[in-house]
C-alpha cells in the first residue's frame, strides 16, 4: 500500500463523512507538502482507527477531507504513563516527542524541589505529541496533564496503577528486573526526578508509597530526558507491545 501522509482529526469518522480542516493541517497539505485535491491522506482521530480520505478541496484559505474507506481499525494500547519533573523546553519537547513514539498514554509533568523551570506551555506539548503520533503510525494521543507538585501528584495516586521510580541513589533493583516482574496488561507508570535528583525529603515522601518500586539505571548518570526514553523503550520491550508483529499496509510518512 502506498505511503500516506497522516493526519489527527477532532471529528468522527465513517464513509462519506466530509472533515474540514484547520488553518494549520490546510497550509501543511498545500504549502509544505504540496498536495491537491483528490489527492489521498490517511486520518485518524483516537477513537474510530485509521481512514483514507481524499482532499476534496483545497485553497489558500480553506480545505476539506471527504472520507472513504477504513484502513486499520482501533486497538488497545498499553496503560503507561510518564511521571517527569519539569526541565527546559528542549528536553522537554523531546520527551514529549518521545514518549508519544514510545507508546505512553499520559504524560505528567511534576514540580519538584530542584525544578529548574516555573513554566509549561501545555498547549506545544500537544502539538508536539500531535506530530510524533501522526509520524508514527500510532491511533490515538498521549493525555497531557497540567503541572502540578510531586506532593499532589503522588496523594491523588490510583493504588490500582503501580509506579516504577528510577532511583539516582541506586538503592533498587536493576531496572530490567523490575520490568521483567510487571504484570502484562496491567495499569503502570514511570517516575523519572529532575537534573540533581529529588530531594531528601522528597525522597522520604516516595519511600513511604507502598506502590512504588525503585529501580536502578547503572551506575552512569543519564540527564532526565535520556532516562525516560531508555526506561520507556525498555518497558515496552520487555511488558509493552514491542512483541506484537507490525501489520501489513502500515507505510507512512
Amino acid at each position: 500500500m502506498a505511503s500516506l501522509i497522516r493526519l489527527f482529526v477532532e471529528a468522527d469518522l465513517s464513509a462519506g463523512a466530509e472533515i474540514v480542516l484547520t488553518q494549520d493541517q490546510q497550509r501543511y497539505l498545500s504549502n509544505v507538502m504540496r498536495r491537491r485535491a483528490g489527492d489521498s491522506i490517511a486520518v485518524f482521530n483516537g477513537r474510530d482507527g485509521e481512514w483514507q480520505a481524499v482532499i476534496a478541496e483545497i485553497s489558500k484559505k480553506a480545505g476539506m477531507l471527504r472520507v472513504e474507506e477504513n484502513r486499520k481499525g482501533q486497538s488497545l494500547e498499553p496503560d503507561l504513563w510518564l511521571v517527569f519533573s519539569l526541565l527546559k523546553r528542549g528536553p522537554v519537547d523531546l520527551i514529549a516527542e518521545k514518549a508519544t513514539e514510545l507508546g505512553v498514554s499520559r504524560l505528567c509533568p511534576v514540580f519538584a524541589e530542584r525544578t529548574n523551570t516555573a513554566r509549561l506551555k501545555v498547549d506545544r506539548l500537544r502539538a508536539i505529541a500531535t506530530e510524533a503520533a501522526e509520524q508514527c503510525g500510532r491511533l490515538t494521543l498521549p493525555k497531557i496533564d497540567d503541572p502540578q507538585s510531586l506532593e499532589a501528584l503522588l496523594s491523588g495516586w490510583p493504588l490500582d496503577r503501580g509506579l516504577v521510580w528510577l532511583d539516582e541513589t541506586g538503592s533498587g533493583a536493576p531496572i530490567a528486573d523490575v520490568m521483567a516482574a510487571r504484570k502484562k496488561g496491567l495499569p503502570d507508570a514511570l517516575l523519572v526526578g529532575p537534573e540533581g535528583g529529588f530531594s531528601p525529603a522528597e525522597l522520604i515522601l516516595i519511600g513511604k508509597k507502598t506502590y512504588v518500586t525503585p529501580a536502578s539505571m547503572g551506575k552512569r548518570l543519564l540527564r532526565a530526558e535520556t532516562a525516560c526514553i531508555a526506561s520507556l523503550s525498555m518497558w515496552q520491550a520487555i511488558a509493552g507491545d514491542w512483541q506484537n508483529e507490525r501489520p501489513a499496509g502500515l507505510d507512512v510518512i
